[in-house]
């Protein structure tokens, strides 16, 4: 019987992970909130009753400490897979160009990105190792976005949501360097994914930000020209989970990858 801790689960991807997982009876399913009342009503109101809630906030050290205890208390001592999925995207600079910010604006979304996108990353892999070890499949994910390609940011101009695509490259990277420390040695899977151009259900778009859209789409088209649009979310768990059931630390160890397990974005 796996068991999953799936982070920021109270809404949008994480909630759909955790829905996801739920629906199968034989796994042990725990979502990481920061308010479980709100979420344990969409639960109720989903008739989802396979699924346990644990209050943390992910740049909280001490608040992870207690929900590891909580969660080790649930699944048994041990957890086979962390999904990382709590992440901040700043809206302010979500469509508009870096060079377009003000200094302080810049500034606080870069650090309000890495606090929370790669610092309360590595807050969360250190508290949840002990469990991990003691799990069968010992899987840390994290996940990432296209929009931390490299080649895809310089070769199609994709020059939106500088702060967040920075923090979930440097997220890649962490994953990377929790595989040189242990993933060779203590046989975990150290890995992040992303999630594909994913729609999300959200208030209206400002002008803004409805233009951002189009320009954003116009882009991933020019490299994928097959692409259509967004998938569900559904849909993206489902092609994420069957990557991260199939990889191993000798074939996905440290690596970033896509939805369709390799460097095919879209």
């Amino acid at each position: 019987m796996p068991s999953y801790l799936i982070t920021g689960a109270s809404r949008g991807l994480g909630y759909t992970w955790l829905k996801h997982l739920s629906s199968n009876p034989q796994n042990t399913v725990v979502g990481l909130v920061r308010d479980k009342s709100s979420t344990h009503t969409h639960l109720l109101a989903d008739r989802l009753t396979n699924a346990h809630l644990v209050c943390a906030d992910i740049t909280d050290p001490k608040a992870l400490q207690t929900a590891a205890e909580q969660v080790g208390a649930i699944t048994g001592g041990g957890l086979d897979v962390l999904i990382n999925n709590a992440a901040i995207l700043t809206p302010t600079s979500a469509f508009t160009p870096i060079t377009d910010l003000a200094p302080e604006v810049l500034e606080r979304d870069i650090l309000q990105s890495c606090r929370t996108n790669v610092v309360g990353v590595a807050h969360t892999v250190n508290a949840f190792l002990p469990l991990i070890r003691r799990g069968r499949a010992k899987k840390v994910i994290t996940i990432s976005s296209l929009l931390a390609d490299p080649d895809l940011v310089r070769h199609f101009a994709v020059d939106n949501a500088t702060p967040y695509a920075i923090s979930k490259a440097a997220a890649n990277l962490l994953m990377a360097k929790y595989h040189a420390s242990l993933g060779a040695t203590d046989g975990i899977l150290f890995m992040a994914i992303s999630p594909g151009a994913v729609s999300k259900p959200d208030t209206a778009p400002s002008e803004g930000e409805a233009e951002g859209r189009r320009r954003m789409v116009a882009k991933l088209q020019a490299y994928a020209p097959h692409f259509s649009g967004p998938m569900t979310m559904e849909d993206s768990v489902r092609r994420q989970l069957e990557v991260i059931e199939n990889a191993t630390v000798e074939t996905h160890g440290g690596a970033f990858v896509s939805h369709l397990g390799n460097k095919q974005w879209l």
